[in-house]
């Protein structure tokens, strides 16, 4: 959890808590199976009398024991546990310089993420510049309609770890053909992101040259690593978090910085403070917001695409953008030409009820003029 918002959540957690408390039900905060607390702080229902909370349930069923398949083997749960730990573990042998991060990330990841990291149409900007400046950006908030840009949450102002990261480009990316990339060429994605978001290493800025590895790769340290709460890291990272949430009230809301209750040792609803809460306003004053918030910035109608253009770029072009996922790729003449040879009704109707690997309407919920809109955007940038 981020701490901007650490006062606001653990106020509903407790006010949750109340609630439940109010409507009678039995609750725990301990798993039957393991005795421990849960994980988050939250509450369970065990079943008591036939009921768990407010509902019957089959009290034969919960006391059945199933013993279905079998366990499995530590190869097996090697192939699939994949992930990439902040403290190197998990990370693979391999090396993959800034300058060649920029020509995968060009060829493979532009199309989506935009010239720089800077972000297109849906698909997330994986940089603002500066990531240190940028951190910064985290302590604004727009209380009013005036007040100018609240944070900046990318790569590397907002995230804590590089090796999620990692990981994620491994599993997850490119969108239309995950698990492509090899080891030496997601290292070389990773510098390149630290690279465009100005990360230092060792007290040095990357430059085109710098090689990342599993060697150095616990070396880059981003700016927000010490932002989250409660603090995972550690050998006790998870039972640490797990005394963290379900410590009592008193001891939440101090490692929040509320104020005490009262009686620490009851939770209240209402006069649990002497007078009025103070809001305590995060600093750096914003202001001179340009355009005013509700007013979208003037554009040039030449620079207006049109309908179909929006309409596939938002619903569309995850697939077609590319020839990897099967689809003819727009501005392919010869595979629109193929496509287009049997006639636009064809076309049409294939793209609104569907054709082999491609659902109804792409999966969308447009309307037929929507998608007929949106072929003929595609059919004539194909030309």
């Amino acid at each position: 959890m981020f701490k901007s918002y650490r006062k606001i959540i653990s106020t509903a957690a407790i006010a949750a808590l109340c609630a439940t408390a109010a409507m009678g039900y039995e609750t725990s905060r301990k798993y039957d199976f393991n005795h421990k607390y849960v994980i988050d702080g939250g509450v369970t229902y065990p079943v008591k009398h036939g009921k768990t909370a407010a509902y019957y349930v089959n009290e034969k069923a919960h006391k059945t024991h199933f013993n279905l398949g079998r366990k499995a083997k530590k190869c097996e749960i090697d192939a699939w546990n994949v992930d990439v730990m902040y403290y190197g573990e998990g990370l693979p042998e391999g090396k993959g310089s800034v300058e060649e991060g920029e020509e995968i990330y060009e060829a493979k990841c532009q199309q989506c993420h935009g010239d720089f990291g800077s972000g297109s149409g849906l698909y997330p900007h994986l940089t603002a510049g500066n990531a240190y400046e940028e951190h910064e950006t985290l302590k604004n908030q727009r209380w009013n309609p005036g007040d100018d840009e609240g944070p900046h949450r990318t790569f590397g102002s907002y995230w804590p770890y590089a090796s999620t990261a990692f990981w994620y480009i491994k599993t997850g990316m490119p969108h239309q053909a995950p698990m492509s990339l090899t080891n030496d060429e997601v290292y070389a994605l990773v510098a390149y992101l630290l690279s465009i978001n100005e990360i230092k290493v060792d007290g040095q800025e990357v430059d085109d040259d710098f090689v990342l590895s599993k060697e150095n790769f616990t070396k880059v340290h981003l700016p927000n690593e010490n932002g989250f709460v409660p603090d995972i890291r550690g050998k006790n990272g998870l039972e640490n978090v797990r005394k963290f949430w379900n410590a009592d009230p008193k001891t939440l809301r101090e490692n929040f910085g509320g104020k005490k209750l009262k009686d620490p040792k009851k939770r209240c609803m209402k006069g649990c403070f002497k007078g009025e809460p103070k809001v305590q306003r995060i600093a750096h004053a914003i202001a001179n917001f340009n355009p005013p918030l509700g007013k979208a910035p003037k554009q040039e109608a030449s620079a207006q695409p049109s309908e179909g253009q929006k309409l596939y770029k938002d619903h569309c072009a995850v697939c077609h953008a590319t020839d990897s996922m099967g689809a003819p790729k727009v501005g392919d003449k010869a595979a629109w030409a193929a496509v287009t040879k049997k006639g636009m009704d064809k076309v049409l109707h294939n793209a609104i009820h569907g054709i082999n690997g491609m659902p109804p309407k792409g999966g969308t919920n447009l309307p037929d003029d929507k998608i007929k809109e949106i072929v003929e955007y595609m059919v004539n940038a194909s030309k």
